[in-house]
């Protein structure tokens, strides 16, 4: 096992520089390595790491939402509003109506397997978006009209929305029935992620100040440790709880990261975020990597042009019902353009739900995975490049917001000095 986890690192971040030297996103070099360390190519990695896959591909989604849960500015949020709400199934909608009406010509399987395949294929990642709009955050671009707030908000939910809907047509592919629980569940997991998320990040918040209050600091790094212990329990609580209530794992633990943002002083949740950003530089190569070594390359040699067709006509559906949420908003062209760009990834739902149909005995198996693996390949490298080549171009930077950054930056005794003076004046804990 650590000679994989060596060969995970060391050739993924390699991988990772050139592609990076070759003005290519850091992902691309990692979905390689993944490819060519995986079981269908080289074989070069444990068994014993591939087992445990989809829990520690888990563990750095977790981490990159800790991350962004703490970037994100709820006020800003409540200023996106309707799109927010429309970005988190509409796009995917449409994208599984595409599946639904022109699969059956064009890969010539019936309706529902066509809805299980749309169901798989719909979802946006998180992996490659989120880090995206935290970065485009803390550079304060489009920050003025919320956008990277708004995507964020609505990848998040966009997959809860297709997963539910992807055990609801597996269930009817295999012969059962559609019930209106089902679709209920959908908001209900919603609702009842963020009430369960923001809950444990007040007592968490609370915890940390009483500790404070008795003179036991506890340190960031305890704190980091604290948060990560109990993300990993909420996303326990929705595998425990799925037979008696739905409830989403990822958005808890996005609400409480937001809650400990809102009960902390600036300076803390500031720390915490930046180390939760260093945690994901590693946890970025386990997670691509080991997404790479779920591609089974064959399978994409076998899907051939019509299943790359079927992409292409899903991400012009998903498209256009991206254009739709975004209608009577006070975004220019060029930043409903950026919207459209930073919806098409696709990544670590595919990798992790691809395989399921085929594992169900679905006589669509195969096929939904050769689509699968080829949306992963296209959208992901895709995705990428065009958001890290047009947010400059697309989206304007808050230059009042950058000076105040700058000057933080550069003059942080400053910074700490006046926290320190704001705990005095106004006996607000710093903890």
């Amino acid at each position: 096992m650590l000679t994989s986890l060596a060969f995970i690192f060391l050739v993924g971040l390699a991988a990772a520089a050139i592609c990076q030297q070759l003005k290519l996103p850091r992902i691309i070099g990692m979905l390689i390595t993944g490819i060519i360390l995986g079981p269908y190519v080289l074989d070069l990695l444990d068994p014993s790491i591939l087992s445990i896959s989809s829990e520690l591909r888990q563990m750095a989604l977790i981490i990159i939402l800790l991350k962004a849960g703490l970037s994100l500015d709820l006020s800003d949020l409540k200023k996106v509003g309707r799109p927010a709400v429309l970005m988190s199934f509409v796009p995917a909608s449409f994208e599984i109506l595409a599946f639904f009406l022109f699969a059956p010509h064009i890969l010539g399987i019936k309706p529902i397997e066509a809805a299980v395949m749309g169901a798989v294929l719909a979802a946006v990642s998180p992996a490659i978006v989120v880090p995206r709009m935290v970065r485009l955050m803390d550079q304060n671009y489009g920050t003025d009209k919320s956008i990277p707030q708004l995507i964020l908000a609505g990848a998040s939910c966009d997959d809860i929305f297709v997963i539910v809907l992807f055990s609801t047509f597996s269930n009817m592919a295999q012969g059962g029935n559609a019930h209106l629980m089902d679709f209920v569940n959908i908001p209900v997991s919603i609702l009842f992620g963020i009430v369960l998320g923001g809950i444990t990040g007040y007592l968490l918040s609370l915890f940390f100040e009483t500790a404070y209050a008795h003179k036991h600091c506890v340190r960031n790094s305890m704190k980091v440790i604290i948060v990560l212990g109990i993300s990993f329990l909420l996303m326990a609580i929705e595998t425990w709880m799925k037979d008696i209530v739905s409830i989403s794992g990822l958005l808890a633990v996005v609400s409480m990261a937001c809650l400990l943002k809102i009960k902390s002083t600036t300076f803390v949740s500031k720390r915490l975020s930046d180390k939760f950003g260093k945690l994901w530089l590693a946890a970025e190569v386990i997670l691509f990597v080991l997404v790479g070594a779920a591609v089974d390359i064959r399978y994409t040699l076998n899907a051939g042009g019509a299943a790359i067709l079927m992409i292409l006509v899903a991400l012009l559906f998903r498209s256009v019902g991206v254009a739709i949420c975004l209608i009577r908003t006070r975004l220019t062209k060029k930043e409903r353009l950026f919207c459209i760009l930073s919806y098409l990834p696709k990544a670590t739902v595919q990798a992790a739900i691809g395989s399921v149909p085929l594992a169900m005995g679905l006589p669509c198996g195969q096929i939904v995975l050769s689509v699968a693996v080829l949306g992963i390949l296209i959208t992901a490298p895709l995705g990428a490049i065009l958001i890290d080549g047009t947010y400059k171009k697309l989206l304007c930077q808050s230059k009042n917001k950058k000076e105040l950054n700058v000057f933080i930056d550069s003059s942080k005794t400053v910074h700490i000095f006046l926290t320190f003076l704001s705990h005095f004046l106004h006996k607000k804990p710093v903890y």
